[in-house]
C-alpha cells in the first residue's frame, strides 16, 4: 500500500476511489434549530470547476495546498482558487449554456473566516449550514474530508470547529454531484429537470458550546385546544432547565432537560391558526446562552371518518400542485417568486398547495403560515425507487426526517407525503410502511399521505398502503391519458374507502395560446374541458376531501419533446413565464368560488 500511495499513476486504475468518501454521513442527527438565528452568509462568487471524470476524488484535489503554479513541485489538473467562478446560491445548469445538461461532479471552493479560535466564545462551535445541494455533497475543510450528505432538497449541517484555523484563510470545498442513479431518491427516471449545484443559501453559524438542535411547540391534538407540548433536543447529552416563553399569553415554562432532551405539556389556550385567521405567536426557547425565537401558529388537524377536520371543523382542500422551477433561476426560489405563487393560488380560490415532488425552500412554509395556506410537503420517493435496497430506504428516511425537523413548527404544513405513483409490490409496501412509521414517530401531530395509483384489475381506489395512511392521495388523468370521463365515474362508483381521498393529481397539457376544438389535444379548450369534466364528477363522491390539479405553472421536463412540449410539462394553468394564463385557470377559479360560497351557506344555515 505504501508503494501505491506514492505511485503518481495509481488513481488511473482505482475504481474504488469514492469508497473513502461515503462516510461519515451528514443527516438528521446533526440538524440545528434555525428559528431566528442569523448566520454569516456565504453567498457570492465561489471558485468552480466541473469534474466530469471524478478526478477530484481520484486525485484527492482537496489535499493540494492552495499555492500558485509557480510554487508547484509537480503538475496538477486542478487549481482550487483560480479560474472561473459561479454564484452561490445558483444552479450551474442555469449559468452557462454549455453546462445546461451537465450531470456529474463539480467543486466549489472559497476561503472562510475561522474567527479567533474557530467559534465565538469559549468552547463555542462554528457550524456550516447548506440549505440544499443537488444531489450528493461532500464537504472538505483545510484538506480534511468532513462528511457526505445525500438528498437534493433538504438542509444539512457540518461542525467545522475542530478543523478551523484562526483568521480568514480557511479553505472550504464542497463537491456536489447531481448525476442520476438508480439507488437515489429520486432514482434516475423522473419527470422534472435535473438541476445541479449549491442552489439554496449557505451560511456559517456561530453557536455556543451547547445549542438547540430542535425547539418545537405544538398544540396537543386531543380536541381540547387547551394544551401545548414543548419538545426540545440539545447538541450534547447534558442536564439542566430550558425555558419556553409565549409573551402574548404571559406564559413562561421551565422544561427539565435530561441527557439533552426535554418534553413538557402545559395548559394554554392560544388563539388558533386557520387559513381564514392565520394567527401567529412569538415563542422563545432558551437554554444557557442559546436562545432561538419563532413565530408559530397553533392548530389541530385530524381525520374523522371521511372528513379532514381543522380545529374540529370539516375543511375541503381547494388546492393546486406546484413545482419549484423558474425560467431564469432554475430550482432556486426567491421570496418574490414564492409570494407570486401564493398570489396566483389566492386568485384561484385555493386554501391548499401540494409542494411537488420534493421539499421546497423553507420560506414557502413560513410565508404560508403568514398568508394562511395549508400545505402538503413530500419527499421524492417517485415511481420505481429501489425499494429492496436498504441504502435507498435510509436515504429516503433521512430526507423525511430532515424535512420534518425543518418545518415542525409550521402550522401551514398538514400533510407529510411519503411517495408518488409507486407500483404496489411487496418491497414497496415494506419500504413505505417504514416511512409512514418514521413520519409518525417524528411528528404525531400531522397527517400522512401518499399519491397512489388505482387497482387496475378491480378498477377501484385500492392500495395496500392505504390502511396505514390518514388520507389517500389519488393520481388520475381521466380525460387526458385515458380519453373520456366514464372511467372516472366507474372508479368512484366502485370505490368505498374508509378514509378521505384527495385527488392529488389530474390535468391535461395545453400550449398557451394554442386554440382549437375541445377534443383537440394540447389546445387550451381541451384542457378547460378536462377541468370541467373532472370537477363535475369529483363532486359526486362524498369521500373526496379536496383536489390538487396538476398544476400551477408549466415547468421543464426533458422527457417531453413533442412540438407542443419542447422540453416542458405543459399542464400548468399558467405558462412558464408565470404570467400568461390559460382558459382552465378561470374554470378552476369559478369552481372553487362556487364551492367556497356553498360551504359558507352551509355554515350559515347550520344549527
Amino acid at each position: 500500500m505504501s508503494e501505491l500511495a506514492h505511485d503518481p499513476f495509481h488513481h488511473l486504475h482505482d475504481e474504488a476511489y469514492a469508497r473513502p468518501f461515503e462516510s461519515p454521513t451528514l443527516g438528521c442527527a446533526g440538524v440545528v434549530a434555525m428559528a431566528g438565528r442569523r448566520g454569516e452568509s456565504l453567498a457570492g462568487p465561489w471558485n468552480f470547476t466541473l469534474d466530469l471524470f471524478d478526478e477530484g476524488l481520484r486525485q484527492h484535489w482537496y489535499r493540494d495546498p492552495p499555492e500558485p503554479p509557480t510554487a508547484w513541485i509537480r503538475p496538477r489538473d486542478y487549481d482550487a482558487l483560480a479560474g472561473q467562478t459561479t454564484p452561490v446560491p445558483s444552479c450551474w445548469t442555469m449559468q452557462q449554456p454549455q453546462w445546461r445538461h451537465f450531470e456529474g461532479a463539480a467543486w466549489y471552493t472559497r476561503l472562510i473566516d475561522g474567527g479567533a479560535g474557530g467559534a465565538d466564545g469559549a468552547g463555542g462551535r462554528t457550524v456550516l449550514r447548506v440549505g440544499a445541494a443537488n444531489y450528493q455533497a461532500r464537504v472538505f475543510l483545510n484538506g480534511r474530508f468532513l462528511g457526505t450528505h445525500r438528498g437534493g432538497s433538504t438542509p444539512f449541517f457540518v461542525d467545522l470547529t475542530d478543523h478551523l484555523h484562526p483568521g480568514a484563510g480557511n479553505r472550504l470545498q464542497i463537491q456536489v454531484d447531481n448525476r442520476r442513479e438508480p439507488q437515489r431518491v429520486p432514482m434516475h427516471h423522473f419527470d422534472w429537470f435535473n438541476h445541479g449545484g449549491l442552489y439554496r443559501e449557505v451560511e456559517l453559524l456561530r453557536l455556543p458550546a451547547v445549542y438547540f438542535r430542535r425547539a418545537e411547540l405544538q398544540l396537543v391534538p386531543d380536541g381540547s385546544f387547551s394544551r401545548l407540548r414543548a419538545s426540545l433536543e440539545l447538541s450534547a447529552p447534558v442536564d439542566g432547565v430550558a425555558v419556553v416563553e409565549l409573551p402574548a399569553l404571559g406564559l413562561r415554562q421551565d422544561v427539565q432537560v435530561c441527557q439533552g432532551r426535554g418534553t413538557l405539556v402545559f395548559e394554554a389556550r392560544p388563539e388558533l391558526w386557520s387559513p381564514e385567521h392565520p394567527c401567529l405567536h412569538d415563542v422563545h426557547f432558551t437554554f444557557g446562552p442559546d436562545r432561538v425565537s419563532d413565530r408559530i401558529g397553533f392548530r389541530e388537524i385530524r381525520v374523522e371518518s371521511l372528513r379532514i377536520l381543522l380545529n374540529g371543523r370539516p375543511v375541503y382542500l381547494r388546492g393546486i400542485c406546484v413545482h419549484e422551477d423558474d425560467l431564469e433561476l432554475g430550482k432556486c426560489s426567491t421570496e418574490e417568486d414564492v409570494r407570486r405563487r401564493f398570489a396566483h393560488a389566492r386568485e384561484l380560490g385555493c386554501n391548499f398547495l401540494r409542494l411537488a415532488h420534493y421539499p421546497h425552500h423553507e420560506h414557502v412554509a413560513r410565508i404560508a403560515d403568514e398568508l394562511g395556506f395549508l400545505l402538503w410537503e413530500e419527499i421524492p420517493v417517485y415511481w420505481a425507487i429501489r425499494f429492496d435496497d436498504p441504502g435507498t430506504l435510509a436515504d429516503a428516511r433521512n430526507q423525511l426526517q430532515e424535512l420534518i425537523a425543518r418545518d415542525a413548527n409550521r402550522a401551514s404544513v398538514i400533510l407529510w407525503g411519503v411517495g408518488n405513483e409507486n407500483a404496489d409490490t411487496e418491497a414497496r409496501y415494506a419500504f413505505m410502511r417504514e416511512l409512514v412509521r418514521a413520519a409518525r414517530e417524528a411528528d404525531p401531530t400531522r397527517l400522512v399521505s401518499a399519491a397512489c395509483l388505482i387497482n387496475r384489475q378491480a378498477f377501484r381506489i385500492e392500495d395496500r398502503l392505504a390502511q396505514h395512511l390518514d388520507v389517500i392521495g389519488l393520481n388520475e388523468y381521466f380525460g387526458w391519458y385515458e380519453p373520456g370521463f366514464e372511467g372516472l365515474r366507474t372508479l368512484l362508483a366502485n370505490s368505498s374507502p374508509d378514509r378521505p381521498v384527495l385527488i392529488s393529481e389530474t390535468g391535461a397539457d395545453a400550449l398557451a395560446g394554442h386554440h382549437g376544438r375541445e377534443d383537440e389535444l394540447f389546445t387550451e379548450e381541451c384542457q378547460a374541458r378536462m377541468y370541467r369534466g373532472q370537477i363535475a364528477i369529483a363532486d359526486t363522491a362524498d369521500y373526496i376531501c379536496g383536489m390538487t390539479p396538476w398544476l400551477l405553472y408549466d415547468f421543464r421536463s426533458e422527457r417531453r419533446q413533442t412540438v407542443f412540449n419542447r422540453g416542458f410539462n405543459r399542464k400548468g394553468l399558467i405558462a412558464e413565464d408565470k404570467a400568461t394564463r390559460k382558459l382552465a385557470f378561470e374554470v378552476l377559479a369559478r369552481a372553487y368560488r362556487a364551492r367556497r360560497a356553498r360551504e359558507a351557506g352551509e355554515a350559515t344555515s347550520a344549527p
